[in-house]
Order: C-alpha cells, then structure tokens, then sequence
C-alpha cells in the first residue's frame, strides 16, 4: 500500500503502545530502554550544565546595582529554587496523566485544546533545537577560553562535537545514557565537592582566575527595585531549561516507565536546585564579582579548591557537560515529533523507529537544523543565547495551565491544593517569559516571536493536507469491495537478451495482454536500431507484439507515458502495468556503469499516469538465470 494510504491511521512503526501500567516488555524491547540513573544521564544534561550559566546570569543581571545589587543573589535564586520546585511537582504530575509522554503538548492538546497545543509543541520544538546549538557552542566556548588557539576553528570544532553527539544517539538512547553517565557524575560531583569546599572555608583559596580581569560592577549603580529583580529572576531561570525532558520523553523508559520517570525527574529537581542554591551561598559568601573574560563558576572553583588540579578538573568537567548537554534534545524531541506524526502535525516518517527503539529521522532533522544554526551564529554562544529561554516558559506556562484544568475535572482528593501550586507555576513562569521576551526582544527573541506562529502554520498545514488525502482516499469509510479489471502490461525494450526474456516471462505472468515496446530516435542510426531489433523480434517469434514509438524529442519516458495515456484513455477500466527490466549487478561499484535508463522511464511513469510500476531485477552473480520481480 502506498505511503499515503496511512495518512489518517497510525502510522506502521510509531511505536503505538498502551499507557505503562507497569506490565514487562519484552526483555529484547526493554533492553533498549532506560534504567532511572540511565534517564538522568540521558535527559538531563541540559538542566545539569545551567548551573554554569544561570548563576552567572544572575550576577550579572545584579551587578548594574553594584556590590550592593549582588547581595540579592541567593534571595533571587531561591525564588528560582521555589519555582523548580513547583515545576518538578508539577512534572512528576504530568508524567503520571500522561505515561506516553509529550509533557507540556499532551497536557494542553487534552485541556487547552488544539490551537494552544501546536503553540506548545512549536515552543518546545524551538527549545530544543536552541538547546542544542547553545549547548554545543558554550561547551566549545569553554574549550577555547582554556585553548585560545583554537578560538579560529571554533565553528568546525562545534560541528565535529554535534556529529559526534548525532552518531551516539543514532545508536540508540541507552546507548548514548551510557556514555554520558559518567561525564554527568563527575560533573555534579565536582560542584558538590567545590559546594562543600567552599562552605569549609572562611575566605577564598585563590583569586588567580579573576586576577588581571576587569570587573563588570556598574560605576554608577542603579537601586535596587522590582524591576531589576524580576530581570534577575527571569535571567536566572534560563537555569530551568531541561526540566520537561523527563515528562516529554516517559515511553523511553523500562517498565515501570511511570515510576522510574518520576523518580528521574525529583532526583534532577533535587540535585539542580542544591547546586544553584549552593552555588549562590558561595558567590556571597566570598563577596564574588563578576569579572570579563572569566566564568563565575571557574572563580567560584579558584575560590573554593585553590588554581591546582582540582580547578582544572571542575573547568573540564563543564566543558564536556556543556558539549553534552545537547543530549537532552536529542532524548526528548525525537519522541515529541513521534507525537506529531502521529497526530497528522508532521510527515509520518518521523513516527517510525529503529531497530534500538530510535526515532532516527527525528534525530537526523535535529542535527540538520542544529548544524544550520551552527554556521548562522558562526559558532558564536552569545548570538544564540538570548533566543533560548523564550520558548520552554512559553510551554512551561501553558503546561500549568493545563494541569490547572486538569485537576478542576479530576474528583481526586487534594486537587485543590495541586491546581494552586500550578496556578502559582503558571503565574511565575507566564511573568518570566514576558519579561524575558520584552528585555531581550532586541537581541534576538524577535526570531523567536516570529517563528512561533510559522511554526505553527506550518504544522496546520501539514495537518490539512493530510486532511485533504485522507478525504479522497476515502479513509474512515467502507470501500466498494474489489473487483477484477483487464490487466495489459506494458514492458519497454531496447534489445534482446535474457533479460527481455525474463521480463516478458513475469509479464504474462501478470497479465492478460501484453505488450513490448520500443522507442525510436528521430536518425538514421535510430532508424537502423529500430529495424535490426524488429528483424531480431520477428525471427524469435516470443509470442507477443512489439510496438515502435516515435521519440521525436530524444526523451525515454515521454513516448512510454503518452501510449500508457492512450491506453488508458482507450480503455478506462483497463489495469496498465509498466515493468521495467533492469540489471542488478553483483558489485555496488557496477552500478555506476548502468545507464539508469529504468530509473528515467519509471519517473517519468509515475509523475504523469496512474500506471502500476513493477521493476524487475536481474541478478548477475554466481547464478545468472536467477531473476527477481519488485513492484512499486
């Protein structure tokens, strides 16, 4: 059946199965499935590695009010703290409503309806593709800042890094958690140990990381009001990007996938809120100020374990986490465009999956789009940037307020209390995006704002005409029941040999009437052509009529098209087949000295008549009698 005969149904591959309710897969499914320290490695790399940026957005938010701005560092960040808090409640929610994953666009296409879904899917799409260039870049900037030599070939670097990401997780997501294990346990273990460090010590190890930078404090500082906090707060949340991974991506998980994803999401929640908060007692704690040319992390670390190996380790650490961090997206938007395929939003090709459970179109479009990114900015970190927090508040807001509307139909007890802490949710991150959005709408967040709504359009768009071959394939309705019609196959030739042989052998096995033509070059050599393959025809005698076509244009396909066109026009219940006789030879290399005159022929077939296409192969190797049929 034709590809778009399933444009309406559940597309073969998509991996349609039931809500989890904790029953065992099959060992050789769940296998490639995975475990819930697996999921932390896989899926959180992006929430982890924004630890070193979120702090640093903070400060130097705060820093316009001076030293005395700085001071509000940890109030700010446990207003962040309080509101991951909320968002991982909130998560862990949704992962048990809706086991086959989606996150943010099950929860508002269930309760906001269709429209405000697509808005979500686009916003996270954005995010996702965002987090992967940003990831890359930032991993790379950190990789030339300690190797200013490579600073020139920054943007092959980033694109070496997103192929090498790419390759892993075409191997599969549990593949890929594998190798991104113990990165992301070095890197929570070495800010761990810089927290604890740090806390040990009444004034800092070492200040010769910031030593000969300037700092970044405002000369002339403004006070300290509502408005520069909220700017803090809402840089700061850039620190939150990641947290839906987990709910979007719950099917990849091993049974009990509900259970197991939860489990994942709180101990992401748990350990990134200890690390932001740690991190911003340290920064008043050692009276930090952020410096040009140097992280607040790596002064944090100078500060905390002394300029020795430690240091090095922790800048090491953050480099490959950053450079990683991509992961993330290439966990969860893969099975958010499954999603899509299968709601008619995108080609149904991003539904199907691989033999280790991978959505392999999915990740191969990610990476295309990511690399394009790449080279836009230049690999440049600061160009994408102030693009990539936009988009998940924009899902996070409507995502609490679908739960919000989730729990007013539930009857289930303490539902008063789960729609407030969403509401609440819903009001802290719809105020970040806007101010988000508004501060930064100059450097960038326009593209954001504007591809949003054409992201939207296009996924409508894809939907009705989805819409348009399900109307007229008749989908949904019971067809006229199947009958049988005149069968002339039609197959074209240019000599005599085995291969006609065996193709007017499969040709009447197909058929009722068959028919060999021939196309006849407007020359003399054509003429001669044409007249030596009719004396060899008459003489063979196979039984079936050869026809001559004129080719008065030199063109293979037009003569084939316009006498199936004839013959249809003639006879409109008549079923025509073309098979086309082609040669597979025994090498790949062999191919190149094929002359593809089957490919033009069938191209030129099935772009201008309904004719069936069936083009047989043979095989020339160790038994050259043996052919193969392969209709199309």
């Amino acid at each position: 059946m034709s590809l778009l005969a399933h444009a309406h149904q559940q597309p073969e591959g998509a991996g349609e199965e039931p809500p989890d309710t904790g029953a065992a897969r099959p060992p050789a499914e769940d296998r490639h499935r995975l475990t819930a320290p697996q999921g932390l490695a896989a899926l959180s790399l992006d929430a982890m590695a924004s630890v070193a940026y979120g702090p640093e957005s903070i400060v130097l938010v705060l820093a316009a009010a001076g030293a005395h701005g700085l001071g509000f560092t940890l109030p700010v960040t446990f207003a962040i703290a309080a509101l991951l808090a909320v968002l991982v409640a909130s998560y862990r929610q949704v992962i048990a409503a809706f086991p086959d994953g989606g996150g943010s666009y099950a929860v508002a296409k269930r309760h906001l309806g269709r429209r405000t879904s697509l808005v979500t899917a686009a916003s996270l799409v954005l995010d996702y593709v965002l987090n992967v260039a940003v990831s890359v870049t930032a991993g790379v900037a950190a990789l030339t800042s300690a190797f200013p030599s490579l600073y020139a070939d920054r943007l092959w670097i980033c694109l070496a890094v997103l192929a090498l990401v790419t390759g892993v997780n075409l191997r599969g997501i549990v593949e890929s958690a594998k190798w991104f294990m113990v990165p992301t346990a070095v890197f929570v273990g070495s800010i761990l140990t810089m927290i604890v460090a740090g806390l040990l010590r009444d004034a800092p190890a070492s200040t010769e990381a910031a030593a000969g930078h300037a700092s970044v404090l405002a000369g002339n500082a403004t006070s300290v009001g509502a408005l520069l906090l909220l700017k803090a707060f809402a840089a700061g949340c850039s620190a939150l990007t990641g947290v839906e991974a987990v709910a979007n991506a719950v099917p990849a998980f091993r049974a009990p996938a509900q259970r197991r994803a939860q489990r994942t999401e709180v101990a992401l929640g748990g350990l990134l809120g200890v690390m932001l908060t740690g991190l911003a007692v340290l920064i008043g704690r050692f009276h930090l100020q952020p410096a040009e040319g140097v992280t607040v992390l790596a002064q944090l670390a100078d500060a905390s374990l002394g300029h020795n190996w430690a240091f090095y380790v922790v800048q090491f650490a953050t480099v490959v986490l950053l450079a990683l961090a991509a992961n993330t997206s290439f966990g969860g938007l893969p099975v958010l465009m499954a999603l899509l395929a299968r709601d008619n939003y995108l080609p149904h090709v991003f539904a199907l999956k691989a033999d280790r459970q991978v959505h392999r179109h999915g990740v191969l479009a990610l990476a295309a789009v990511s690399a394009l990114l790449l080279v836009f900015s230049g690999g440049d970190v600061n160009t994408l940037v102030p693009l990539f927090a936009i988009g998940v508040f924009v899902g996070f807001t409507i995502c609490q307020v679908g739960m919000v509307r989730h729990w007013r139909r539930e009857r289930s007890a303490g539902r008063r209390g789960k729609a407030l802490l969403n509401g609440f949710g819903a009001l802290l991150t719809g105020v970040s995006a806007v101010v988000v959005t508004a501060t930064k709408f100059e450097e960038g967040a326009w593209l954001i704002v504007l591809a949003l709504p054409l992201l939207v359009l296009a996924f409508e768009a894809v939907h009705r005409s989805y819409g348009r071959i399900g109307e007229r394939l008749g989908l949904g309705r019971v067809p006229e029941p199947p009958r049988r019609c005149h069968s002339v196959v039609v197959v074209p030739v240019s000599s005599l040999s085995r291969l006609t042989s065996k193709a007017l052998t499969a040709a009447v096995s197909l058929g009722d009437e068959v028919v060999a033509v021939t196309a006849v070059q407007p020359d003399a050599e054509g003429a001669r052509a044409a007249e030596s393959l009719r004396r060899d025809w008459e003489l063979w005698n196979p039984g079936v009529d050869l026809v001559e076509l004129p080719a008065p244009t030199r063109a293979l396909g037009r003569p084939i098209v316009a006498y199936v066109q004839e013959l249809t026009d003639r006879h409109p219940d008549n079923r025509v087949t073309v098979l086309i006789p082609e040669v597979e030879p025994a090498h790949v290399w062999q191919r190149l000295l094929q002359n593809q005159r089957g490919a033009v022929v069938a191209h030129a077939v099935r772009r201008d008549t309904d004719a069936v296409i069936c083009r047989l192969r043979f095989r020339i190797g160790a038994e050259p009698a043996r052919g193969a049929a392969t209709g199309r």
